[in-house]
């Protein structure tokens, strides 16, 4: 087949391929995914939000997509770039299409790149913006068109709920508030099945608010962008320190820094996959962990007198954890929920029920 559509990086590199999925025009930020299997989970992750996936695994969509895998009710991914796409799966789990599925997203998609050079060029020169166009798109007016989009920071409020809502559980022991700014499904899910009833609500609910709902604990989720770029739930948990146990996860984990007056600081090309090593300080254990972020917590800028590291990641040793004692407050940049060990990270639900326990 002959090439019919191209993605043209910021700065002027061009990989030609065909399209699936829409054929929008989008302006987006370039990152890759190491992953050989999970690709309905990442599509239905939040935190892609305004990103372009390039998918390092060379074949996807073999096995399809089934209705109970999603990790959200939105395709959270901006645009999907594969070396080979599978139009015709064989599982009996599954319902629809990758093509099928961003088609009715509204999602553009790519294959036939070479997506080995576009990866370690990612890897080399680092993430940057680019444009997903029409072949004829030339590359001087691809790169015009980027320059002229403004970069958006308001994506955890396209992500997150409009309105609180309720996750309960059979036999709940506890009650917890989860912020949501981009959440998985799978988060809510398994803190049901740490017999926790979840009142999951929007970004900006404020720290009175949340403790009007009498919480046994608070979460803090996943979710897409720059933390800066939320203020209002900096200021929340600020206003909850020492009042209410904590847990965050990824985004989370990194608003809990900021909350604290840590800083963070963007990643060369961030940490997507599920094969990362990352050790318990405390303990010496390590975890194989999955991961979903672009920006990292500075070790150096974190109050010694108020938060502690309690993970490190093995490969970069950027800090993947941090924990108060004294506040009961915990949090972590990977994603335990996604099981990629499978089980290396479960016990994290188990410590955030002992909080709120004792």
């Amino acid at each position: 087949m002959i090439a019919n559509r191209k993605l043209i990086l910021e700065d002027g590199s061009c990989y030609e391929g065909i399209g699936f999925g829409s054929n929008d025009e989008k302006v987006l930020e370039i990152v890759f995914n190491t992953s050989m299997a999970g690709y309905q989970e990442i599509l239905s992750d939040p935190s892609y939000t305004d990103q372009a996936i390039v998918m390092s695994y060379p074949l996807i969509g073999n096995y399809g997509i089934a209705e109970e895998d999603f990790e959200s009710k939105m395709i959270g991914a901006s645009a999907l770039i594969v070396r080979d796409i599978n139009d015709n799966p064989s599982n009996f789990r599954s319902t629809k299409s990758v093509p099928e599925l961003l088609e009715e997203a509204g999602v553009p998609g790519i294959y036939g790149v070479d997506t080995r050079q576009l990866v370690r060029s990612i890897r080399d020169h680092g993430s940057r913006r680019c444009i997903i166009t029409d072949a004829s798109t030339s590359s001087e007016l691809g790169v015009s068109r980027i320059k002229d989009t403004p970069i958006s920071h308001d994506a955890v409020r396209r992500v997150s709920c409009k309105k609180k809502y309720y996750s309960r559980t059979s036999n709940p022991r506890y009650n917890v508030v989860a912020i949501d700014c981009g959440m998985k499904t799978n988060i809510v899910r398994m803190l049901n099945d740490n017999r926790c009833n979840v009142t999951v609500v929007p970004y900006n609910t404020t720290s009175d608010e949340i403790l009007a709902l009498h919480p046994d604990g608070l979460f803090i989720s996943n979710g897409p962008g720059d933390p800066t770029d939320v203020p209002e739930v900096i200021d929340t948990l600020r206003g909850l320190h020492g009042r209410v146990p904590m847990f965050g996860i990824c985004l989370g984990h990194q608003l809990i820094a900021l909350s604290y007056g840590a800083k963070t600081y963007k990643l060369k090309f961030g940490h997507r996959g599920g094969n990362h090593p990352v050790r318990d300080v405390r303990t010496g254990k390590i975890e194989i962990t999955s991961q979903n972020h672009s920006y990292a917590v500075d070790a150096d800028s974190i109050p010694q007198d108020e938060l502690k590291i309690s993970h490190i990641n093995l490969l970069d040793n950027t800090v993947e954890g941090l924990y108060s004692n004294k506040n009961k407050v915990f949090s972590v940049q990977y994603h335990p929920e996604s099981a990629p060990g499978p089980c290396d990270s479960m016990y994290l639900f188990n410590r955030f029920t002992e909080l709120m326990k004792n």
